[in-house]
């Protein structure tokens, strides 16, 4: 099992650990709950150094780029970003991932822990024109800073003016005295924030200094329990739940990222799912009788027939209810629709809502 540069610090935190995508992460300090409401109305850290990123350079990145993602990439500016994903051939999704353009001729793409060699392999294969790839994923750290105080809390740490970046924009600067530092108004909770890329040798002196910079505001680390319960209260999907290999963009929602003015792998096919229409849907859903959804649950209608199922489900910390998202046949798929949730064999009731659950 592998671990990030800042293993250590989190085990003398008293973190609880378990393995996630081949790497030892912290799964909560002090309780899911507890960290779930710092990041939404403080600011809390989250180790994310186990995502993957690539560097693709040259003439023809951009070509490529175009080639094995669903989204424009053309529409990017010199330090913006874009979240997209990977078609394959079959209909379904290699992975979901964030672009940064961060020249005419460099990009960076952010990828999930879990399929860093999968997507590696996947976009190689496509490079028929030479362009210089390289995976820096394992000297590269990243932390995810988020919550409405995360701009304060970290301000006196660069010059760059936190509060005034954009959404999906990205600058290089120094950042608690480390030169070249990706900071980035990107993340996966809903709470606003910045995600920071450097290199490992930097983790402990930039993880130091952000908790001093940040004490004031009350600032503490978080682990990976919270960051599902975030991601799930806004409708964020989860690759391996909620989106993988046999489902189609066009049926996960993700129509906004899979752009038609331009050819890319399985477009076609995709288009063509997008004028006839899909068969399958994924939906939010709020539980109405008492019960908790979880991952591969059966979703039924009235009469018992089963109509599909739960891809991810919690008790929201933030709402006070039970919510999950799933896949229900196209008929189901519209707010309002009751449906029942198997739990143990028993239909609990549910109703179909709009992402996102927490506003």
């Amino acid at each position: 099992m592998k671990n990030t540069a800042l293993t250590e610090k989190h085990i003398a935190l008293g973190a609880k650990m378990v393995p996630f995508a081949g790497y030892n992460m912290p799964v909560t300090y002090e309780g899911i709950n507890a960290e779930h409401a710092t990041v939404r109305n403080g600011v809390g850290v989250f180790d994310v150094s186990h995502m993957g990123e690539f560097i693709l350079k040259g003439e023809n990145a951009l070509d490529l780029i175009q080639r094995v993602t669903s989204n424009d990439a053309a529409k990017l500016y010199d330090g913006k970003v874009q979240y997209s994903c990977l078609p394959n051939k079959d209909g379904g999704i290699v992975d979901d991932l964030l672009v940064y353009k961060i020249d005419n001729k460099t990009y960076m793409l952010v990828v999930n822990a879990s399929n860093i060699e999968k997507d590696w392999n996947w976009i190689q294969q496509f490079n028929t024109e030479g362009v210089e790839m390289h995976n820096i994923s394992d000297q590269t750290s990243l932390l995810a800073i988020q919550g409405p105080k995360a701009a304060d809390a970290l301000q006196s740490l660069t010059e760059v003016d936190l509060a005034s970046m954009e959404y999906y924009t990205f600058v290089k600067g120094t950042f608690a005295g480390v030169e070249n530092v990706v900071i980035s108004a990107t993340g996966y909770t809903g709470a606003g924030g910045f995600e920071i890329y450097f290199e490992n040798q930097y983790a402990d002196q930039i993880w130091d200094a952000i908790f001093e910079a940040g004490a004031a505001y009350n600032i503490k680390p978080i682990g990976l329990g919270a960051r599902d319960t975030l991601r799930l209260e806004m409708g964020f999907c989860l690759y391996g739940n909620d989106i993988d290999d046999t489902t189609s963009p066009i049926e996960a929602g993700l129509g906004w990222i899979t752009k038609f003015s331009k050819s890319f792998t399985n477009s076609e096919a995709l288009l063509a799912q997008k004028e006839a229409g899909v068969q399958k849907k994924l939906v939010g859903f709020e539980m109405i009788d008492r019960g908790i959804p979880r991952h591969d649950y059966q979703i039924a209608d009235a009469e018992g027939n089963v109509i599909g199922k739960v891809t991810s489900g919690t008790q929201a910390p933030s709402l006070q209810k039970a919510i999950g998202m799933g896949y229900v046949a196209k008929d189901f798929a519209k707010e309002g629709t009751e449906v029942f949730i198997l739990i143990r064999n028993t239909p609990i009731k549910a109703k179909v809502v709009k992402f996102p659950f927490y506003k």
